[in-house]
């Protein structure tokens, strides 16, 4: 069988998206394995599969390379300016994920807004570090340096511990500078780093933004790019978070599944 697939990037975090607004088809885990392997695939850091959905405008549905599912922010913004250019939505519309419903919004130059759904729940843990859900589970931690340490290894010891290896966490290392965060991932699914994480940098945000009581936004700066992310918060919990940021088509093409 043969697909049409479309690449897009969020701030280097790489999708394959497949149009399903016409056709009906389910994937089984070693066809999602196979389409995101970078040497025997396409090569991505997951699939977003786009469909009709009655109450909003599409609907995605995200997986990982290794078949999980979970929210994406980096995919989500891709999967609308994806849908704006395939003129299935306007410059607003709505969406619904395995986590609910979240609007999306195109600005200028293909900055991608979306809404992460709220309240947000910031938790600090006994040992000074964070857990944040953002519609996937991530671990913050604050570190004086995100170069120079052995990042692969630091965050697979967060990773696979006991509390977190049944289901697991995405860890992530966070630097604070004067006007922004600079920001590394590890993403569970993947299980390597990324260049960049959505619903990642949201998380680190609101982490830091409980720390050092910030009420409104922050920017990020991950290995891919930069993203804003913009809240209201109430001590540990934050409402209105949305997340902002570029997001580019990079190529399409037929794959031979």
């Amino acid at each position: 069988m043969t697909i049409k697939f479309y690449k897009y990037h969020g701030t280097g975090n790489d999708f394959i998206i497949i149009d399903l607004t016409k056709d009906n088809f389910k994937f089984t885990d070693n066809q999602i394995k196979k389409i995101c392997d970078r040497k025997y695939g396409i090569g991505a850091d997951g699939l977003i599969l786009i469909s009709n959905h009655d109450s909003v405008s599409f609907e995605m549905k995200f997986f990982n390379p290794d078949g999980t599912t979970s929210f994406c922010g980096n995919g989500s913004r891709c999967a609308v300016l994806y849908c704006f250019h395939q003129g299935i939505v306007q410059s607003n519309c709505s969406f619904i994920t395995n986590d609910g419903i979240h609007q999306g919004h195109v600005l200028e130059d293909e900055n991608i807004k979306i809404s992460i759904k709220s309240p947000v729940l910031v938790d600090k843990l006994g040992n000074g570090d964070f857990e944040v859900n953002t519609g996937s589970p991530h671990y913050v931690q604050i570190a004086n340096s995100i170069d120079n340490i052995d990042f692969q290894k630091h965050c697979k010891l967060i990773r696979n511990n006991d509390k977190y290896f049944q289901n697991g966490i995405n860890v992530n290392l966070v630097k604070v500078e004067d006007d922004f965060l600079d920001m590394r991932t590890y993403e569970r699914g993947v299980e390597d780093e990324t260049l960049s994480c959505g619903s990642g940098v949201t998380a680190t945000a609101l982490a830091i933004a409980y720390e050092n009581k910030i009420d409104n936004s922050l920017f990020v700066k991950t290995r891919g790019g930069k993203l804003k992310v913009d809240f209201d918060r109430i001590e540990n919990n934050f409402e209105k978070v949305f997340l902002t940021g570029p997001a580019k088509f990079v190529f399409s093409g037929d794959y031979d599944l």
